[in-house]
This record gives structure tokens, C-alpha cells and sequence, in this order.
């Protein structure tokens, strides 16, 4: 096999089993008595290790094993889960997440990494019953997994590195004409007999004694490097007869674990695993089943279990067995369910089909051009096709954004010590998908926000206490759908924002004059300026003016909005909302004059006509919808193009989270599966316009950022940023 084709599987399958691992240990944190849990943690240890083996990974075979006896004390009882043992367990998860990237990269260990591992087996051996001499350390080995003691009759222990071989002839094995010893004498051709022990359990007394019966058995401690169906073999002649028990040494029993836990991933009966490791023969086996159907279809025990009573296998071996099959099943499981792609495959076929989109539009306006029916049908069925091939390719892409969720839980307990609070990560909407491109790039955002919501927002115990709270402070993450967009929430029960505070620090910065008159949302959302910040004491954590800025300046990058809202005394909200894919959207093709402009379809609430009496002279414009005031703006004003209006206007009314503005167009041309083309850097600072568009005839088509948009219109007319004609704009 060539394992350097299959490395990259093992590197990506150690890391979600690390990720999973460090999941368990923030749960068994709070729940110390879950045996799944703990036994989950102990799998995922024992799987990276036994994996690394294959790949010669000693490194992180001789650390996770440590690790791993760790946890074997904690799955046993020996060892009660507590704060301190959870953080070491993390801390060696993080140590082995470092070594699995080392090896990914194919590089040596550097010296701090070294250190690190010494460090952190020293202290795992304390646990072990060591006393944490690194220098005793610093040569680990994986011992033997299991020690297997046969006893004899008159309970002496017998060697762990002899077979064992346990022997009771039949009666009428001198009236076959056969000699027991002959068998002994042609067995120590084949090794050493180290010891025997003849048994007389079976003699009966004197007077019942048959002369030409055999009442004798032997118990032998053998040393040979033959294979157990060898030893087998010696006995064929009387083993019909006879009852024959061959247990192998402890070397044996762990090269059978070895074998078994390096088979391939074919899927076999426990029988089969056994038989073909070596540590069951044809003939033990055929035995085995033998005793299982004459137990009865109703009453029939699991081979397994057969096996072990009849002391014909270790109990371990038939342990890893079985484990040997669950891990076949689940993986074949997985595999007819799930593939691995690359992300980089995923990209090419968005874009291919961004172009597909592109080049289906020009051929429906040829279509209509040329007015042949069949040709209309073709393009509309192409169409559909093409909007389904769409739909499933950015499916593809759509993951659940729990999995960045989950990590904050680390994230929490590490800072919540760190600042010596109590906080509880509260999360829900773990199931709600978007696009990976935007799970990616919202990782760090969310991570300002935690902290500061930890640093800032939530009070020491104390003064929670003092308030009238529950001590244990209370950070929630939320994420849900709304309108289009994904809405992704931070909040906490801390002691919120004090206005009048962000106010004297805005005014003394220059962000506002002393005149100003703000509403609270505008006063809240000050604190995302650049620079901005009310902390008194600055920290590791906060405090430097960073960070909140970053965040918005990220997630405008993301082509999504962050607001925050606030109650004195009770907590905040940091909202984020952000568009589900970055790629491809449906659009909402609009005129002004000769330019065509684009909305993204979800945002699109209703089109009416702007009636003459609404028309009026002022900059904010507002008009009476069904009893609703609507705040307006024309486009061809907004944009300063020239030429005149159209004599009938249309107003598209869009909506964004709570809030809904119109736009005044000249032409509605319905709806477009837009491609979404970033802007040339030149332009990349315009506020109102989100990306370009190729349409069918080849022109660009500029999509608005709604957000961006309806801020200026609900704000008011100050726009810094004009652009004219877009079928100049680079893409």
C-alpha cells in the first residue's frame, strides 16, 4: 500500500477527531459521569494513535498514548474527571492537533514543540502514578496493551511469553492405537516445553478403573515461534476425540491486536477476523459455531461470547475484533453516505457554473431575438436546468454553521478562567446553513465578539451578586434565517452600554459634535469606529481600541451589516447579518436610463407605480403605503446620471431585518440569476453598489447594496460616493 497517497485522509480524519475530542471533553466538564462521553474520548485518542502507527508517526504515537492511559484510568474509574485534568486533557489535545499539522507539512519537531510534549507528559504521568521525570519520559514506548495469566491446576502462574496448552485425550485413544506422549514428544520438535503438569482429575476409582481407558490430561508451558493452527496440527489424529486448548503467549496476543487493528477495511464476521489474524483455527471455529447452533435459534449466544467461554480466544483479541467490525460498518456507513471534495474542486464548479448562467442568458436573448418557437422552448427548458444545476451546486457548499459555533466553547471556558468568571455559552440555531466561504471568514469577527462580551460585558461574580443576578454570567450564540440573509446573534446578560459614556468618548475623539442629537441604535453602534473605546484598564483580551472596528470592517467585506442594541443593566445584542452565498444569487433586474442595475431578488418586497401626487421637491421623500410611511429615493439622483426621468416610475420596495426603503427606477426587466463579479479595486470604496454582473448581451449590470442603500436613504441625502455610467466599471 502506498501510504503516502493516504496520509492526507489520515491528516483530515485525525483533525475532526480532535475537534470531536475537545467537543467531549468541554461536555464531560459539566456532565463527569457520561460513560458514552468518556468512552467517545477514549475511541477518538485510540483511533489517532493506531492510525499514526501505520504512518510511522512515533511522535504521535508515544504522546497520545500517554494521553490515552489517561483517559483508560478515567474510563475505569481510577481517575474522577475534574477542572484541572480536563485542562490538561485540552492542552494535549491542542499538543496532539500541533503534531498532526507537523506531520501534514511533513516537518521535524522544533524545540518548543519538544519542550511542550515533555512538559505535558511529565504532568500526564502524575496522573499515571509517575513522578513526572521528563528525563524517565523522554523514551516512551507503547507498552503491551494487554497481560493474559494462565494458572495451572495447582495455581502456579505459567510464564506470559509460553503458550499454553491445555490437553485432555478421549477415553479410547489407546483403542485407536495412538500413544499421548508420542504426541507430547513430537510437539517439543517443533519448541521448547518449558514446563508440564499431568492432570488426574478425570481417574475415576480404583474399582470403576477401565485398564485400556485414558484418564489422563496435561497442562504445558510451550516456547516456539510456530503459529497457533501449527501447534494445531500435531493433535489432528485424536483431535476428535480430545479437548484442546492452545492460549497464546502475551507477545502473540499483541500481534494479533497489531494484526487486527492494521486489517483493511473489509467487512467481516468475528469468526473470520479471528481465523485470519491467527488467534482461532479452522477447526476452533468450526467448533465454536457447532456449540452456537446447538444452543438453538432462540437461545443462540454471539460467536463472540462463545468463543471466550470456551477459552478458545482472549477476551481482548475478541474485543478488538469486534471494535475492528464497528469501525468497518460505521466507515462503509459513512462512505455510501458522504465523499470528501476538495474545496478548490467545489470553487471551480461554482464559478463553471457562474459562466454556464452567463452564457444560458445570451443564448435566451438570441433565443427571442430569432422568435422561433422551438428555439424559446429549448432556452426555457435550458433555463430551468440550469437554475436546478445551480441550486444543487451551491448546496454543495451550505454547511451548518454549529461547527463554528461548537469551538467558541473552548474559546469560553479558557477566557471565562482567564478573567475569573463563570460563563455559561449558551447555542442555538447550530443547524442553520450557509455559505463555507462565509463560515470561514466570519470566524474571527465572532471571536472579537465573544471576548469582548466576556471582557466588558458580562460583571465579576460579585457585582453580579451585588445587582441581583445569578453569579454564573450567561453568553448566548444564536443564528437563524431571515429574509435571504443569515442573522447571527452574540448576546449576554451583562451589564450592558452606558450612553452617556460612548457619548463623552465620541465627542472628546471628533466622532461627533456636542450638538449632535442621535438615537440610541446610532449611540451603541459608535463603538464601532476605529479606535473607539471605553475601557479604563487595557488587558490581553480588550481595551486597545481594535477589534470592534475589525469586525464591522470584515463583515462589510462579507457584503453584510453588524448593529448592536443594548439595555443599561441588562445585557447586549450584537447582530450580524450577512447574505448566505457569495457566488451566485437571484436578481431583480432594474433600469435608469441606459444603465441596468441588479437586487438581489430576497430583498425585493413589492413593485408599485409612483403615482404623480407622490412626487415632491424635497430630498427625503416619503410616500403612504396602505397606511405605512415609506422613505424613497430615486436612482438616477442618487447616482447623479443624466438625462430625464421616465414619464411612468416604478418603485421597488425592499426590506432589510425590520426595515424597508423604495427605489425609484425607471424600468422593471424582471427577474435574473445573477453571477456576482467583484469590482476593480478602484472602486471597491463606493457605498450603495455590492458587485457587477455580466447580462446576456455582454454588458455589466452593477448590484446594489441594499443595506449600504437604505441607510443612506432612512439617514438622509449626504452621499460621499457618486458613480456615472457602469458599463465603464472594470470587473
Amino acid at each position: 500500500m502506498n501510504f503516502d497517497s493516504i496520509l492526507p485522509t489520515f491528516i483530515a480524519e485525525s483533525r475532526e477527531l480532535l475537534q470531536a475530542m475537545e467537543e467531549a471533553l468541554l461536555r464531560i466538564e459539566q456532565f463527569p459521569n457520561d460513560t458514552d462521553t468518556i468512552n467517545a474520548i477514549f475511541r477518538a485518542a485510540h483511533t489517532i494513535k493506531g492510525s499514526a502507527g501505520l504512518f510511522g508517526l512515533n511522535d504521535i504515537v508515544a504522546f497520545t498514548h500517554v494521553a490515552e492511559s489517561v483517559l483508560d484510568k478515567v474510563r475505569s474509574g481510577e481517575l474522577q474527571v475534574a477542572g484541572k485534568l480536563v485542562a490538561l486533557l485540552l492542552a494535549a489535545g491542542d499538543h496532539m492537533t500541533v503534531l498532526v499539522n507537523n506531520a501534514a507539512d511533513g516537518d521535524e519537531l522544533t524545540a518548543t514543540t519538544h519542550e511542550t510534549g515533555q512538559m505535558l507528559i511529565a504532568q500526564l504521568n502524575i496522573y499515571l502514578g509517575g513522578d513526572g521525570n521528563s528525563a524517565q519520559i523522554a523514551s516512551v514506548k507503547v507498552p503491551v496493551e494487554y497481560e493474559l495469566f494462565h494458572t495451572t491446576q495447582g495455581g502456579s502462574e505459567v510464564e506470559t511469553d509460553l503458550w499454553h496448552i491445555s490437553l485432555r485425550f478421549g477415553l479410547d485413544v489407546y483403542r485407536s492405537g495412538m500413544d499421548p506422549l508420542s504426541f507430547i514428544r513430537y510437539l517439543s520438535t517443533l519448541g521448547d516445553i518449558h514446563h508440564i503438569l499431568t492432570l488426574f482429575d478425570a481417574m475415576p476409582a480404583a474399582q470403576a478403573m477401565d485398564p485400556e481407558s485414558c484418564y489422563l490430561g496435561f497442562e504445558i508451558s510451550f516456547k516456539s515461534n510456530v503459529d497457533k493452527a501449527t501447534i494445531e496440527s500435531v493433535f489432528d489424529f485424536v483431535s476428535e476425540n480430545c479437548k484442546i486448548r492452545i492460549l497464546p503467549p502475551r507477545s502473540k496476543i499483541t500481534e494479533y491486536l497489531q494484526f487486527i487493528a492494521d486489517m483493511p477495511g473489509e467487512e467481516l464476521r468475528i469468526g473470520e477476523i479471528l481465523v485470519r489474524c491467527g488467534t482461532l483455527t479452522e477447526h476452533e471455529l468450526e467448533t465454536a459455531l457447532k456449540l452456537q447452533h446447538d444452543e438453538g435459534a432462540q437461545h443462540a449466544r454471539p460467536i463472540g461470547e462463545v468463543l471466550m467461554d470456551a477459552e478458545l480466544v482472549p477476551p481482548p483479541v475478541v474485543a478488538a475484533a469486534l471494535e475492528k467490525q464497528r469501525e468497518v460498518k460505521g466507515s462503509k456507513n459513512s462512505e455510501a453516505n458522504l465523499i470528501r471534495v476538495d474545496a478548490e474542486k467545489l470553487d471551480q464548479l461554482i464559478n463553471l457554473v457562474g459562466e454556464l448562467i452567463i452564457a444560458g442568458a445570451s443564448t435566451t436573448l438570441i433565443a427571442k431575438r430569432a422568435g422561433v418557437q422551438e428555439l424559446l422552448e429549448a432556452t426555457t427548458t435550458l433555463s430551468r436546468l440550469v437554475e436546478e444545476v445551480r441550486d444543487t451546486a451551491l448546496t454543495l457548499r451550505m454547511v451548518q454553521i454549529g461547527g463554528t459555533f461548537n469551538r467558541f466553547q473552548r474559546v469560553v471556558r479558557d477566557v471565562s478562567q482567564e478573567l475569573g468568571k463563570d460563563i455559561d455559552l449558551i447555542i442555538s440555531g447550530a443547524d442553520t446553513e450557509l455559505d463555507k466561504t462565509v463560515v470561514e471568514k466570519i470566524g474571527d469577527p465572532l471571536t472579537h465578539l465573544v471576548r469582548n462580551a466576556m471582557d466588558h460585558g458580562i460583571e465579576s461574580a460579585a457585582v453580579r451578586l451585588a445587582r441581583g443576578k445569578p453569579a454564573k454570567g450567561i453568553l448566548k450564540l444564536n443564528a437563524y434565517h431571515d429574509a435571504g440573509s443569515i442573522v447571527i446573534e452574540v448576546s449576554d446578560d451583562g451589564g450592558g452600554l452606558n450612553k452617556e459614556r460612548i457619548l463623552k468618548k465620541a465627542i472628546e475623539r471628533g466622532l461627533i459634535s456636542e450638538s449632535a442629537i442621535l438615537s440610541d441604535k446610532e449611540i451603541y453602534n459608535l463603538i464601532f469606529e476605529a479606535g473607539f473605546s471605553t475601557a479604563d484598564v487595557i488587558s490581553n483580551l480588550s481595551g486597545r481600541g481594535v477589534g470592534m472596528d475589525v469586525v464591522r470592517r470584515n463583515i462589510q467585506a462579507l457584503r453584510g451589516t453588524v448593529d448592536l442594541d443594548s439595555i443599561e443593566g441588562q445585557g447586549s445584542t450584537v447582530r450580524i447579518r450577512l447574505p448566505l452565498t457569495l457566488a451566485i444569487i437571484d436578481g431583480f433586474l432594474v433600469g435608469v436610463g441606459n444603465a441596468t442595475y441588479v437586487i438581489p431578488l430576497d430583498m425585493v418586497v413589492e413593485c408599485i407605480e409612483l403615482s404623480a401626487h407622490d412626487h415632491d421637491d424635497s430630498d427625503k421623500r416619503y410616500l403612504n403605503l396602505r397606511g405605512e410611511v415609506l422613505p424613497y429615493r430615486r436612482l438616477r439622483e442618487h447616482f447623479e446620471m443624466p438625462g430625464q426621468a421616465a414619464r411612468r416610475e416604478n418603485i421597488v420596495v425592499v426590506r432589510y431585518g425590520d426595515e424597508k426603503a423604495g427605489l425609484v427606477v425607471d424600468k422593471l426587466l424582471g427577474e435574473f440569476q445573477t453571477v456576482i463579479k467583484p469590482l476593480g479595486t478602484i472602486f471597491q470604496h463606493l457605498q450603495g453598489i455590492g458587485g457587477s454582473t455580466i447580462l446576456g448581451n455582454g454588458e455589466v449590470a452593477l448590484i446594489l447594496d441594499v443595506p449600504g442603500l437604505m441607510k443612506q436613504v432612512i439617514d438622509g441625502p449626504g452621499v460621499e460616493n457618486r458613480i456615472g455610467n457602469p458599463s465603464v466599471v472594470q470587473v
